[in-house]
């Protein structure tokens, strides 16, 4: 893809415009954006010098590759704006959540569509994003993996059911991390601890078990290894997880996002 437009501005299009300059996949010149808060295009210009516009038809007539990065309650009326715009091989991507592809495909027709479930950690270059492919060909597919690549991992599954999965393990699961985080915080504040040490005491153990549990994916080693291997009889860790345990802290996580599953299955039948 020569050129690529992000239709709306907000901070998951500027962390893939970072991502993508920095990686060389695109040239700022080849980079457009369109929103309708002329301040905010202002800095986007400033900061990467690509094309700004608040006329979305301007930036389809320019971009092979089109990212509808608006919120999702105002897909619907971008897509009218732009039905009929579109280049004749452009490649869609859409990143409105709970948003499906038959809802995009009635709008604007025969496109190249690619539907992505990213999350916030992108905006730190470490993101995980969901792909369902649903009209585009092998080749947009690799090119809508390699946009998002660069602003952390993805995964292709191959039934846009599966999007409402990915939307409640990884697209929301970053809130679960920062609820524990929060949480932990707290409790090291209640034994005394300064709240500035037990934050950062925190954050750094959950970078660290994150890194760790990473290497060890790579060796073939799971999460549940990793918790018995620093789980001692009898010693501390151990008192802590019998807590978790009788609380019924699997149940609840189980429940937690089968929950958030259901209801991004809710929002997509509201099409």
């Amino acid at each position: 893809m020569q050129t690529i437009g992000f239709i709306g501005g907000g901070n998951m299009a500027q962390a893939l415009i970072e991502g993508i300059l920095q990686n060389k996949l695109y040239a700022p010149r080849s980079v457009w954006v369109s929103d309708v808060r002329p301040k905010r295009l202002a800095e986007l210009r400033a900061a990467y010098g690509v094309h700004i516009t608040q006329v979305n038809t301007e930036l389809t007539a320019a971009a092979d590759m089109v990212v509808l990065s608006v919120k999702p309650q105002l897909l619907g009326h971008v897509l009218d704006d732009i039905a009929g715009t579109l280049r004749p091989s452009a490649l869609v991507v859409s990143i409105a959540a709970g948003k499906t592809c038959n809802f995009i495909l009635e709008r604007l027709g025969k496109v190249q569509l690619v539907r992505v479930m990213p999350n916030t950690p992108a905006l730190v270059g470490a993101g995980m994003a969901g792909l369902y492919n649903a009209t585009a060909s092998a080749k947009g597919l690799k090119a809508v993996s390699a946009l998002f690549n660069a602003v952390g991992k993805t995964a292709v599954v191959d039934d846009e059911d599966l999007i409402d999965s990915v939307t409640a393990v990884s697209g929301s699961g970053p809130a679960y991390f920062f609820l524990l985080m929060e949480e932990m915080i707290k409790a090291g504040v209640e034994l005394g601890l300064p709240e500035n040490i037990a934050a950062e005491l925190v954050l750094q153990t959950a970078k660290g078990a994150a890194l760790l549990a990473e290497k060890a994916q790579e060796k073939g080693q799971t999460p549940s290894l990793l918790r018995k291997n620093v789980t001692s009889p009898g010693g501390t860790t151990e008192a802590a997880v019998h807590v978790f345990e009788a609380a019924q802290f699997s149940q609840m996580v189980q429940e937690a996002i089968t929950t958030a599953c259901e209801r991004g299955k809710e929002l997509s039948a509201g099409d």
